[in-house]
């Protein structure tokens, strides 16, 4: 709508971790992708023999396209490996996609923070592209009787998706967990490597951390400018 100084204030903390977060990941995925791993395994295969020394045999692996797009789809209990993991036997390669098969334990072993999250999606996703609407239009009527009501259903579907990006982290702190333990007790990677392995996963976990202050911040942002928190609100 217009050009609001204040939100870039609030934002400019989690906008510069984002950034340092992002850089991370490339430069580190980049430097540890050139060392192979002693196991010799592809990311795929690496993940299928982590779930199979689990017992999570119904889980399916296939080959998506796209730089780090890898993913667990618990509805179809598939894991998708992008093009610089699936193939690869490197130990950016085979860490990305046991940290990826982490998640599919964590579904089979019906790990409770991966539940809220799934049960957060729908309304997460409704409420971060609608909220903003709710709110800008409560704030440009906020003299009429119901514009404050349209600012607090804004403010209380952004907060799904706060709760969202909160919950995230243990979800993906676990996963990193999971497979750093797992890619040695299958003899994927050893000891030492594991370590390496395990600063690609380190690393994207910074990237989490920044969505989830983005989130908390854009929330603060919201009830400041609505007047909710430290005074009144501004036409």
């Amino acid at each position: 709508m217009y050009f609001d100084p204040l939100y870039f204030l609030f934002l400019a903390p989690a906008l510069i971790l984002s950034l340092i977060a992002t850089t991370m990941v490339k430069s580190t995925f980049a430097r540890y992708a050139k060392h192979p791993s002693s196991g010799g395994l592809t990311g795929a295969q690496a993940a299928a023999l982590m779930l199979a020394r689990s017992g999570a045999v119904d889980v399916k692996i296939e080959h998506a396209r796209g730089f780090l797009g890898d993913h667990y789809d618990p509805t179809s209990k598939t894991l998708r490996l992008s093009n610089g993991v699936y193939d690869s036997t490197s130990l950016s390669a085979v860490g990305v996609a046991c940290h990826e098969a982490g998640h599919a334990l964590q579904h089979a072993s019906g790990y409770k923070p991966l539940v809220w999250r799934s049960a957060l999606v729908p309304v997460a996703s409704f409420g971060s592209q609608f909220s903003y609407f709710f709110i800008v239009a409560g704030l440009l009527f906020s003299q009429a009787p119901w514009g404050m009501s349209l600012v607090k259903i804004g403010i209380v579907l952004f907060t799904a998706a706060v709760a969202f990006s909160l919950v995230t982290l243990p979800v993906e702190w676990d996963a990193s967990a999971r497979a750093k333990r797992q890619m040695v007790a299958c003899g994927v990677v050893s000891g030492s490597e594991a370590k390496d392995s395990g600063k690609v996963l380190d690393a994207a976990f910074l990237t989490y951390i920044a969505a989830a202050a983005s989130a908390l911040l854009t929330l603060l942002y919201y009830l400041v400018r609505s007047g909710l928190l430290g005074g009144r609100s501004r036409d």
